[in-house]
């Protein structure tokens, strides 16, 4: 049994959930601006008022594994992602001040509307710009970091940056069109079209200049006979925004949400394939990069008895505020 793609596999999953959950309500924050009215606002932010909290869990898994199991990878990644990091974490505080203070403000609302308009967009960009660095490739000497404090601001990244504003905002979209209904959600549904073509213009941006910048990665691609057993991946993606089309004409609820998941998952793949098996990509394998294997064993045992617990209660707090949220809903959650 090999524990070290065990943990790879838990973490790539903590990843993948936490895009999914706070993306979609750092995706509020994000397209706030389009709809300026009070009690609209109120009510897009009661959608996710129960469960926003819970959403980061799975960040701080993410981070704890990668401590506990990926030492290395903990200790070159934030060393070099050191600043971008910060940013993201101050966006974070900006946003869930604004999410406790808002509700109780009068005079002020109106600063903490752009706190959690702006920390809501800055996180993302800077998760996205994060995730650009990591792609190109973090310079790696002695198994230390090796670059300066700037290297994450190159083109590549802030495009990712973008990238990932616009997929969050897609999440985030979808979902109020899921929780709300009538006039707001069809200005809702006027809006997922032209970020689903925002999001598919930057996934294939960035999908032709990955394995462009990495020879190792085109090589994978093209040389391994990769590009062919990945090629049902582009047609899904199609098919998702073909059907993406459909359910916003057709006026659908929940569709959209469900397809903008499978865009994230569909774009998720790729990466992790572009990635395997790389811990560190061109510098450290997932097996260099492991801590010792009693480490990662006694740390699994943890995982093994946590993990369904998150798993749990985050599912038992999105069925209890399940359905549709209306107006009058909006002073059970202050």
């Amino acid at each position: 049994m090999d524990v070290t793609v065990i943990w790879a596999a838990i973490i790539a999953l903590g990843l993948l959930l936490y895009v999914v959950l706070d993306g979609f309500d750092l995706g509020i924050g994000i397209v706030f601006p389009f709809f300026p009215d009070e009690s609209e606002r109120d009510l897009m932010m009661n959608t996710v008022a129960p469960v926003w909290d819970g959403n980061e869990t799975w960040l701080v898994l993410g981070g704890a594994g990668l401590f506990a199991v990926f030492p290395a990878v903990y200790s070159i990644v934030l060393s070099g992602l050191y600043l971008p990091l910060i940013f993201m974490l101050a966006c974070l505080i900006f946003r869930g001040v604004s999410f406790e203070l808002r509700a109780k403000a009068n005079r002020t609302r109106y600063l903490w509307d752009l706190a959690f308009i702006g920390g809501s967009a800055g996180a993302a960009f800077f998760q996205g710009i994060a995730l650009g660095t990591y792609l190109q490739g973090i310079p790696v000497a002695d198994g230390r970091f090796a670059g300066d404090a700037f290297g994450w601001l190159t083109p590549f990244s802030l495009l990712c940056g973008l990238g990932l504003v616009s997929t969050y905002a897609l999440l985030g979209c979808c979902w109020l069109v899921a929780k709300t209904e009538g006039d707001l959600q069809r200005r809702l549904h006027g809006v997922v079209w032209p970020l689903t073509l925002a999001l598919l213009g930057f996934v294939a941006v960035v999908s032709i200049w990955t394995p462009l910048q990495d020879p190792n990665i085109q090589q994978r691609w093209f040389g391994t006979g990769m590009f062919w057993k990945l090629s049902p991946v582009p047609i899904l993606v199609v098919v998702c925004a073909l059907l993406m089309r459909q359910a916003v004409r057709a006026g659908h609820h929940r569709t959209p949400f469900l397809l903008a998941l499978g865009l994230v998952l569909l774009g998720y793949i790729g990466l992790l394939v572009s990635l395997w098996p790389y811990a560190i990509p061109q510098s450290l394998t997932l097996w260099q990069a492991a801590a010792p294997r009693a480490s990662q064993i006694f740390t699994l045992v943890g995982a093994a008895i946590i993990l369904p617990i998150i798993l749990a209660y985050t599912a038992l707090g999105y069925w209890v505020f399940r359905g549709k949220v209306r107006h009058g809903d909006a002073h059970h959650y202050h």
